[in-house]
């Protein structure tokens, strides 16, 4: 467009337009100069060794500390590998290994909030777990449950912990349908918004290059390649062996012969919230113990987590008793949940409900409305620039691409079957009176036209930021708005999904030089030693003792106030005496959401980075747990270590650091489980 016909451009505008010019700035070195079929006999022997070695030790480390095991289950295995390649006179490529990284991370991988690593069985020891929850049976909902989510209470599969047994036929098949569609689903989808905002539109992802840097750094390292990172390495390594021995070996080891396990260290956090509460009644006051949070506080930007320290500690020591005695105390007008003398686990679910639940629903519709508002402004602008060259992609010859028609239809039938699946178990199982039905107009449009909007709205963000986008409780709000009773609403696989990550995963791909169809066949394999893998490690531990229990501490603590998050939800749906209801308090919501963006204004008057906006609110309302560690690790980090080693360098060392002490936890983890697993086998033969 001629300049003289342009409009003219506000300062708001021009600062916004040069941010973006700098975000988009795409490095040439990283770009790959050919492609390589990743998918190789070592990376095959790679994902065997993590999902028959490495899977159990990653189960039982996530039921005990709520760690994951996968950064130690991708650093061991391509140190393994490493050495085997040397001695057998060969190096693994950059490609095999970011395919040894991948396949590594989906087999021993976590779940969020649960830590429920070992492949999608983890899911069925999740709901059997809540069929029996006492706080499911004090809501009246037990029975409520459909069978197709989990068997009935009474049932031999359930009394005898097996999952050989014919009530867990139909929840088996679903979960192996999932699998199978979830994977054309992030296929499809996922390499369409890729080539939309990486092809296209030439975002920079700049998460992206970091997973392929390391993957580079292994191959140089398997190649003899002398660097820096192996020294940095072995001392994370040493640092996660030495504690790791007090917090995970010694309580892993007890708790196999004892009947409460040893924890020189308490696990997960120390809990002050009881002896403060005369001072800071409402308040969620812990310290996290484990030292991984110290270490990803140096990796962390530095304005999340001074943010977030900041505004965690208004929350508990100002805003929240303030609150609490202004509203007139235990007997008020707010906190009538919450009694003198609860644990931090009992105050965080008390004031969740009286107020908590409220504000989080306010500030995150805040902030996925702002971050729409960025996404149509940068388009409008490009619009309005004329930028129609960007639509002009060339695929870069060798990469491996597959047709968008299959990539579409793909993702097409995945989304058609979810939502005929989820219409078959809400409506037509339970024998709905079309009346009655939850309408099957909002299944198609969340499956075929919501989904696939937010989508390309969340992967053009992370392009630029990092950091999705979305409604918040979306979900939740349509099955309340849509007059539906019962509980098969809240568990059956509505399609409604955020595939915006799996842009950055395909980029991630790219800039190691690995084939995309590689990543087709390892899902190929994936699913086959997931599944089986899966099955066989989570039956034999489901065996060995009842999951959680005191065997398993983080389990045992943190399990039911997940369940009495998820409970809380259901009963909005209930013909009586809906708790959700009761919490949600417009009001809150409302003011929630105008402080969310009056703090926006204020520190975009003042030309604060918006990362600052980010860890600002995300630490309101939470506990402290988290928020001391990591703001001490960021505080060594940015304060003595970026001044002994100079910040550019100590940037550099702190993403290996971190890996290193997650290598030394897992190894120790691992040596622990391996000791408890025989001691227990052995404790259940007969003679």
């Amino acid at each position: 467009m001629p300049e003289a016909s342009r409009p003219i451009e506000t300062e708001e505008e021009r600062r916004e337009r040069k941010a973006e010019e700098r975000l988009e700035t795409r490095p040439t070195e990283l770009e790959p100069t050919s492609f390589e079929e990743g998918f190789t006999i070592k990376t095959v022997l790679g994902a065997l060794f993590v999902g028959f070695i490495m899977m159990p030790g990653a189960i039982y480390l996530g039921l005990v500390v709520g760690q994951e095991l996968g950064p130690a289950a991708e650093w061991t295995t391509i140190i393994l590998f490493t050495e085997v390649a040397r001695r057998s006179f060969t190096s693994l490529r950059k490609q095999e290994v970011y395919m040894i990284f991948y396949l590594a991370g989906a087999l021993a991988g976590g779940g969020a909030g649960l830590a429920l690593a070992g492949g999608p069985f983890a899911g069925l020891i999740w709901t059997q777990y809540v069929r029996q929850s006492a706080v499911v049976e004090n809501f009246g909902l037990t029975h409520q449950i459909p069978t197709w989510w989990a068997p009935p209470m009474g049932s031999a599969a359930i009394a005898h912990r097996t999952f050989f047994h014919p009530d867990w036929a139909i929840p088996i098949l679903l979960l192996v349908i999932y699998s199978i569609l979830s994977r054309m689903e992030w296929l499809g989808l996922g390499y369409i918004l890729f080539r939309m905002t990486s092809d296209v539109e030439r975002l920079p992802f700049p998460f992206a290059a970091i997973a392929a840097q390391g993957a580079t750094a292994l191959a140089e390292v398997s190649q003899e390649k002398e660097t820096w990172k192996w020294p940095v390495f072995s001392v994370g390594t040493m640092i996660g062996i030495v504690y790791g021995t007090i917090y995970v070996f010694i309580p892993i080891l007890s708790g196999a012969v004892l009947t409460e396990p040893i924890m020189l260290i308490k696990i997960p956090f120390l809990d002050f919230t009881s002896n403060a509460e005369g001072v800071f009644p409402t308040s969620k006051i812990g310290l996290g113990t484990e030292l991984g949070s110290v270490l990803f506080g140096m990796v962390v930007p530095y304005p999340i987590v001074v943010g977030t320290f900041i505004t965690s500690m208004f929350t508990n020591f100002v805003f929240s008793p303030t609150l609490y005695h202004v509203t007139g105390g235990a007997g008020g007008t707010l906190f009538h949940n919450w009694k003198p003398g609860m644990s931090l686990i009992q105050t965080e679910i008390s004031t969740n409900v009286d107020l908590w639940l409220s504000v989080g629903i306010g500030v995150n519709l805040a902030i996925a409305l702002l971050g729409f508002y960025a996404v149509i402004r940068a388009l409008a602008r490009r619009a309005r620039d004329g930028e129609r060259e960007r639509m002009k992609a060339q695929i870069p010859p060798g990469r491996g691409d597959y047709p968008m028609w299959a990539a579409l239809a793909s993702w097409l039938f995945a989304a058609t079957c979810y939502t005929i699946i989820a219409h078959i178990l809400v409506n037509v199982v339970p024998h709905k009176r079309p009346e009655e039905q939850f309408p099957i107009w909002i299944l198609v449009f969340f499956g075929l036209i919501w989904s696939p909007l937010n989508s390309y709205v969340s992967a053009r963000l992370i392009g630029l930021t990092g950091r999705g986008v979305g409604i918040p409780y979306l979900r939740e709000a349509t099955f309340i708005l849509s007059g539906y009773k019962g509980l098969d609403i809240w568990l059956a696989p509505i399609p409604l999904k955020d595939l915006g990550g799996t842009a950055q995963k395909f980029r991630e791909i790219e800039l190691t030089g690995t084939r995309f169809i590689s990543v087709v066949k390892a899902e190929v394999f994936l699913f086959a030693l997931l599944l089986s893998c899966s099955f066989i490690f989570w039956w034999f531990f489901w065996r060995l003792g009842p999951i959680p229990s005191s065997a398993y501490p983080y389990a045992q603590t943190w399990w039911p106030v997940r369940v009495f998050e998820q409970v809380l939800w259901w009963t909005a749906t209930r013909e009586k005496n809906p708790w959700l209801l009761k919490a949600i308090k417009p009001k809150v919501i409302g003011g929630a959401f105008g402080g969310a963006f009056l703090l926006y204004g204020i520190l975009g008057a003042f030309s604060v980075p918006v990362m600052w906006f980010y860890g600002l609110i995300g630490g309101f309302g939470s506990n402290t747990v988290g928020a001391i560690p990591l703001f001490t690790g960021a505080m060594l980090g940015r304060y003595y270590f970026a001044r002994r080693f100079g910040m550019h360098r100590w940037q550099q060392y702190t993403p290996v650091l971190v890996a290193g002490y997650a290598c030394g936890t897992g190894l120790v983890g691992m040596a622990g489980i391996a000791l408890a697993i025989v001691l227990k086998s052995v404790r259940l033969l007969p003679y």
